[in-house]
């Protein structure tokens, strides 16, 4: 049993997704803190001669604050804004009209707080790229499972019974392997493959948001969804 568990992201790059993509059951970790300039608001896109950032303006934070509480800040028209930088950087792409509907559709339900938004983001390109079939998708502030770091992770592992955790590169820093393993709970990390696609930038640059992806293949980027993950150990 694959267990994933990553904070929520707005529309995320593809490494996301094929880390989501290996999961039986993935967890929202929704309840941590928000930090400034994550990619929890905001992502980059090609903006038609460099690439650039599209980004959720949010209400002013308290301290440790989680990202479940954190309110966008309706003041500003964002979303007009981003449809606008969409359409102008992506209309030469083959399949732009595909990407902007997906976008429109996400806008239009006018979402209060920004993990609902991001939340909502990735699971709209999940249905679109059919990605969420036969898996368990929830947040981790509906769990009541306490603690912090590696032994809540674990213990949220255990929940469901998992055998097997996978997850990015980010955790390779601070995870404890040695009590996953006390708990007969496989480590793996994301092997990112990065394929290349046709894209409009001049040179490929595999980091930037999955509507690039959309943008320029449609469905059919599906098949570029297609990392594995690897043991920690040959990691």
């Amino acid at each position: 049993m694959n267990i994933v568990i990553s904070q929520p992201m707005f529309f995320p790059w593809i490494g996301f997704f094929e880390q989501l993509r290996l999961a039986d059951t993935f967890v929202y970790y929704d309840d941590v803190q928000f930090s400034k300039g994550s990619f929890t608001n905001r992502v980059q896109v090609w903006n038609g001669s460099k690439v650039d950032w599209l980004s959720v303006p949010t209400l002013k934070q308290s301290l440790q604050q989680n990202i479940c509480d954190v309110s966008i800040d309706q003041s500003k028209n964002w979303r007009r804004k981003h449809l606008e930088k969409l359409q102008q950087s992506y209309a030469r792409a083959s399949y732009c009209d595909e990407m902007i509907d997906l976008v429109t559709t996400i806008y239009g339900q006018n979402h209060s707080d920004i993990a609902t938004l991001s939340i909502n983001s990735i699971e709209t390109v999940c249905n679109y790229f059919g990605l969420a079939k036969n898996k368990t998708i929830l947040k981790s502030s509906e769990l009541e499972i306490g603690g912090h770091s590696s032994q809540r992770v674990l213990d949220i592992v255990k929940h469901f019974n998992g055998d097997t955790y996978i997850t990015g590169h980010g955790a390779k820093d601070y995870l404890k392997h040695d009590i996953f393993e006390e708990q007969q709970v496989t480590v793996k990390y994301m092997d990112y493959q990065k394929l290349v696609y046709q894209q409009l930038c001049p040179i490929f640059t595999p980091y930037i948001s999955i509507l690039d992806l959309i943008a320029n293949c449609g469905a059919q980027g599906k098949q570029y969804i297609c990392s594995p993950a690897q043991y920690w150990r040959n990691f």
